[in-house]
């Protein structure tokens, strides 16, 4: 089946989590359709992109946008019910050029990444369609109006009601629909929401593999390392970055205070950037990520706002790392608590599962083996693939 594949952004380098659940889809897909992948790209595409790219996609484009428009787009966006993100990235003349990639491929299916991309092929009725829309974004944005700045909120309501509206909207568009978890699930505002086909992401057990590193054991206070991962600009990851620095280090280090915490991901936010301090070590991009989950005792991402499935708990628990979320991320996730994760929703009882990790090496120990095994048994791209090509293969069969 030829398969064209609309995303909202270039897939490489992988850090974001719809980069790394487009590549690792594309990559899957590939084994037994052949892919051509159209990459909007708002800004310059790393160097290698297209070469990376290619070895993934039987054909790769990336369609620029123009930096002008986008901010009259923006402007226009306060003057109509669409929501912001879909004005940023829609362009005419970018949506030209994918309609003429369209008409010379002749896809037997299309398949967009987010409702974003939804506006460039809402005129190809001819062609079976498929959306993923990962995580329920209207329901991120609401989360995000809870912590947000006076002058934020106000947008952020709007956004939440727009998106609302277009995620209803946009759904009698394409014959199929996938999201991230169960939890996003049923969170979608649609009559129709149990009929979202769930397609988690996955983890590469074999590279995300302790095994694979030379790692140096240590049990001293001296060596005991707190870690988060993420991308730093990221809202959701900019929040909990702020509360792990000021509200849960803090208890922390009244009992052990030679701890550290390690904030590492790409593009940290001047807020994360001023958490430096003794005791918080803010790393920037890593080329390999392994070595910053290698480095750390203790995984802590206890998500407070944000909506979908936790990528890097996937691949702290495949590095075989004792790991504390929050309920919100756990419904996501779904491991059993006390078996394979720990959970705190607020300061103290994070403190809490951080000091019993610390003074029980055992549970360490049990955690480490059973994340592993969660994952590995889990969550694999493989089987994610699998029943995407079976979703769309059948919308192409039924339609």
């Amino acid at each position: 089946m030829k398969i064209f594949v609309l995303v909202s952004r270039v897939p490489y380098p992988l850090e974001k989590g719809d980069k790394l659940r487009a590549y690792h889809q594309v990559r899957e897909l590939s084994k037994e359709h052949d892919i051509h992948l159209c990459c909007i790209s708002d800004g310059k595409p790393h160097p290698k992109a297209i070469e990376e790219l290619k070895k993934i996609a039987a054909e790769v484009s990336i369609v620029q946008l123009k930096k002008s428009m986008i901010y009259l787009r923006l402007f226009r966006a306060l003057f109509s019910d669409k929501p912001f993100q879909v004005h940023y990235f829609l362009q005419e003349q970018a949506k030209r050029k994918i309609q003429a990639l369209i008409k010379d491929y002749k896809p037997d299916h299309i398949y967009c990444q987010l409702i974003r991309t939804a506006e460039y092929v809402n005129m190809n009725f001819d062609v079976p369609k498929t959306i993923d829309y990962m995580d329920t974004f209207s329901i991120g944005a609401e989360r995000r109006r809870e912590n947000a700045p006076f002058w934020l909120k106000p947008l952020l309501r709007i956004e939440a009601q727009r998106l609302t509206k277009y995620e209803n909207l946009s759904f009698e568009l394409f014959d199929h629909h996938t999201i991230i978890s169960q939890q996003d699930q049923q969170l979608f505002y649609h009559p129709k929401r149990s009929k979202i086909e769930i397609v988690p992401n996955g983890v590469d057990t074999q590279f995300f593999d302790r095994k694979a590193l030379e790692v140096k054991e240590i049990d001293s206070e001296e060596g005991l390392k707190l870690l988060f991962t993420g991308n730093m600009s990221y809202p959701p990851n900019v929040d909990c970055a702020k509360f792990l620095a000021n509200q849960v280090l803090p208890l922390v280090l009244q009992r052990y205070p030679k701890v550290h915490l390690l904030l590492s991901g790409a593009n940290p936010h001047q807020q994360v950037k001023e958490l430096r301090s003794q005791h918080v070590h803010v790393s920037g991009w890593i080329d390999d990520i392994r070595e910053a989950y290698a480095s750390a005792t203790i995984f802590v991402a206890p998500m407070r706002i944000g909506t979908g499935l936790q990528n890097k708990l996937l691949e702290a628990m495949s590095m075989e790392l004792p790991c504390i979320t929050s309920t919100l991320a756990n419904n996501a996730l779904a491991a059993k608590i006390g078996e394979e994760i720990l959970i705190g929703n607020d300061a103290n009882e994070v403190a809490e599962a951080v000091f019993e990790l610390i003074e029980h090496p055992e549970l360490r120990a049990k955690l480490s083996v059973a994340g592993r095994e969660f994952v590995v048994n889990q969550y694999t791209w493989e089987s994610s693939g699998t029943k995407l090509s079976k979703i769309m293969s059948e919308k192409a069969e039924n339609r």
